[in-house]
């Protein structure tokens, strides 16, 4: 059956994006990173005996932020992902509310930024790794910007 858009009907719907899955090769290296170095909060933290796994959620520290799903890789597919979940492009975006403050704590704590800091039109931004090799852009947006403008420049 064919569905138009016009015969969809949607009546007070909110939606958000609450987790997104981070693949690791170890549990406690990722808190330390992203709690210890990053500043994120830990939401939580529990072993699942029958799977053999933790249910581990870290997310920055500010209203509305989408947490990370640390999930260890379990397999040599999911290891094999690790540092290359977005193939090579910037997948994650931490958004600052006060660029130089966040660069120069990350960077005294040892993270590793692969660019100086630039100014672009829709804000202050530095890319930096992860611990496994994941890419986020460290980013102040321009004004009362929330996201990347279309036009911003392909990574």
């Amino acid at each position: 059956m064919r569905v138009n858009d016009s015969d969809i009907v949607i009546i007070g719907m909110s939606q958000n994006i609450a987790l997104v899955t981070l693949v690791v090769d170890d549990y406690d290296k990722a808190i330390s990173f992203y709690v210890s170095v990053l500043g994120f909060e830990l939401v939580e933290d529990t072993y699942i005996a029958n799977q053999d796994k933790r249910w581990v959620v870290v997310r920055p520290k500010g209203e509305g932020s989408t947490g990370l799903l640390l999930a260890r890789a379990a397999n040599e597919t999911q290891r094999a992902a690790i540092g290359n979940q977005t193939g090579g492009r910037v997948g994650f975006f931490l958004y600052s509310d006060d660029f130089e403050r966040d660069y120069k704590l990350y960077s005294s704590l040892g993270v590793e930024f692969l660019e100086s800091p630039r100014n672009e039109p829709y804000g202050t931004v530095a890319v930096f790794t992860d611990p496994f090799g994941n890419t986020w852009d460290l980013l102040q947006p321009q004004g009362d910007e929330t996201y990347l403008p279309r036009k911003a420049s392909a990574r």
